[in-house]
């Protein structure tokens, strides 16, 4: 199994952590680092072993199997492989109905 050189984060990624953190903030911000600290430990992982992630259900169809998942309840952790990193390309909420929004953005990407 190799090692991959980096799991890097989109700009678009950084936002959805950054408004997850936010939100959790208001509320207690004691609990918004621990999802931090959750959220950037299980990306950090992928690292070594990236094809772990299985492939996002709601873009198989697209033919956008490139598109890999960590769940990390609540939250889904999208990424794809690029030669030797590992590229997170955005984090959301898995109880919202996330296939339009999905495609939307990884379209624009």
């Amino acid at each position: 199994m190799a090692e991959y050189a980096a799991v890097l984060w989109t700009d678009t990624a950084r936002g959805d952590l950054a408004a997850i953190v936010e939100s959790i903030a208001e509320d207690s911000p004691q609990n918004a680092l621990v999802v931090l600290d959750r959220l950037a430990a299980r990306a950090s992982t992928l690292v070594s072993n990236p094809q772990r992630g299985r492939m996002v259900p709601e873009l198989r169809f697209l033919d956008l199997g490139q598109y890999r998942e960590l769940i990390e309840r609540p939250w889904r952790i999208i990424y794809r492989i690029e030669q030797h990193r590992v590229l997170v390309v955005a984090v959301l909420d898995g109880r919202r109905d996330l296939q339009s929004l999905l495609i939307d953005r990884l379209v624009r990407s």
